[in-house]
């Protein structure tokens, strides 16, 4: 239903989406051959379904967390937010600037310097080269990194290239928020950082969208949670009802709750 005229239009809104893959049956051993059995007609394939008719709507400020077991669609769903790929079926509407954490360090160039990598990825979220120069001050204080943003990312280490990555993302002035397990690399230290910069978010009423299999930081963090089992929505409620939930029947095993 639409919002109303005194109601905020929704943040994210999926209606009757559906995603479709298909999955060749046999291996194709070089591009050259797929082209040739393709062009043939002898390339078989198979249909998976990572979403099924998702309908959901959240609105602006919300903080909401996606849980469920791998092969659910948890990561599907945050690409399409993410505007990484379009549904087969169904509508995806998204207002305002999308900050998408799907891994974090997905994007970097390995052979280009943290510098170059933060005016790349800046400038892919929407900011002018000089925004993203103006910036750069801050965004290497939170990473910690100052000493080593001239080196390429290849000598970087996964927490030094989570830490730039995060900080990017988040001081782009995201209106949306999208994070797949990022927040389960780095330090103790490094994680409290970061759920200070999403309360940040929070008080200034930003969208923000949580992935994680770690139930306790998508209770603690998110005020909602929604979960998701082959491609549909399970339970949508309160993050630490739903959460409890997850983790019963997770324990016990059995298909999931219709």
């Amino acid at each position: 239903m639409p919002p109303g005229a005194d109601e905020p239009s929704p943040a994210i809104q999926l209606d009757g989406v559906t995603v479709r893959y298909h999955v060749a049956r046999e291996v194709v051993a070089s591009l050259k051959e797929y082209a040739i059995r393709k062009l043939a007609g002898r390339i078989e394939h198979d249909e998976f379904v990572g979403l099924r008719g998702i309908d959901l709507v959240i609105q602006p400020g919300e903080r909401v967390g996606v849980v469920g077991a791998n092969g659910a669609g948890k990561s599907t769903l945050l690409r399409l937010i993410a505007r990484v790929r379009r549904p087969t079926e169904g509508r995806v509407v998204v207002r305002g600037r999308v900050a998408p954490l799907l891994e974090l360090g997905l994007g970097f160039h390995a052979e280009l310097t943290g510098r170059e990598n933060v005016i790349l990825q800046g400038t892919l979220l929407g900011l002018s080269r000089r925004e993203v120069v103006a910036k750069m001050p801050s965004i290497a204080a939170f990473a910690e990194i100052e000493a080593f943003l001239d080196a390429p990312i290849r000598t970087y280490s996964t927490g030094m290239a989570a830490r730039l990555a995060f900080a990017v993302a988040t001081d782009v002035d995201p209106d949306v928020l999208l994070v797949d397990e990022a927040l389960a690399v780095g330090d103790e230290r490094f994680r409290a950082r970061c759920h200070d910069r999403m309360n940040h978010f929070r008080e200034r009423g930003k969208t923000f969208l949580l992935v994680s299999h770690a139930l306790t930081e998508v209770a603690e963090t998110c005020q909602r949670a929604v979960w998701i089992a082959d491609g549909r929505v399970m339970r949508d409620g309160p993050a630490k009802d739903v959460c409890r939930e997850y983790k019963e029947w997770s324990r016990g095993g059995g298909p999931a709750p219709s």
